[in-house]
């Protein structure tokens, strides 16, 4: 079947890669709309919304069998979603939250796959990854973010990069954190018999 990732995120394009699987990239552009509060209910929204507006796109127009999957990352501190920063002054705020202290990281996944002739079927999970941040120091955070790292991450770091400096632990897959848990993806395609 053709694996269709419904994301242009370069880290889950490289963790797709790492598991050895073939896929092509195809981003979904809808808006996305969240009318959920909880972290894990809100990535499990999105990710289903960018699988939907995929296969969507697809039916009728792919001549073979696909599989799309969509995904959607978010950070948790004390039940605040810190989203991508705005701007430094954002992504500082963020970083200051964080330091010296635990959050959670939720990644959604929808997996989508249509057969010829037959309607498409979905399946919807989440991943949390406890992260500990080490005390940073004002200085510390500033040098960080002038690294221009933070700007396009969720939370406005990522843990396989600069941030690692800074990482005291995780409890859960370091995968997710880094934006796509592929153990549990891979498992899910296998248990339906969607790597043929």
């Amino acid at each position: 079947m053709k694996i269709i990732l419904a994301s242009a995120s370069p880290r889950r394009k490289e963790l797709l890669k790492q598991i050895g699987l073939s896929f092509k990239t195809m981003p979904s552009t809808k808006e996305e709309i969240i009318s959920k509060e909880r972290p894990e209910e809100i990535v499990e929204e999105l990710s289903y919304q960018k699988a939907v507006d995929i296969c969507g796109q697809l039916t009728g127009t792919m001549k073979e069998d696909f599989v799309v999957i969509g995904a959607d990352t978010v950070v948790s501190c004390w039940n605040q979603i810190l989203g991508k920063p705005k701007n430094k002054e954002d992504a500082f705020d963020m970083l200051w939250e964080l330091q010296g202290k635990s959050h959670q990281v939720y990644t959604g996944v929808t997996i989508a796959w249509k057969y010829e002739d037959m309607p498409a079927m979905f399946h919807t999970f989440h991943e949390c990854t406890d992260v500990t941040v080490f005390p940073m120091t004002e200085e510390e955070i500033e040098r960080y973010i002038d690294s221009g790292e933070p700007m396009d991450k969720a939370g406005a770091y990522a843990i396989q990069g600069r941030f690692a400096a800074y990482i005291q632990g995780i409890c859960g897959d370091y995968a997710n954190v880094v934006g796509l848990p592929v153990g549990r993806v891979y498992q899910e395609l296998r248990q339906r018999d969607l790597l043929k």
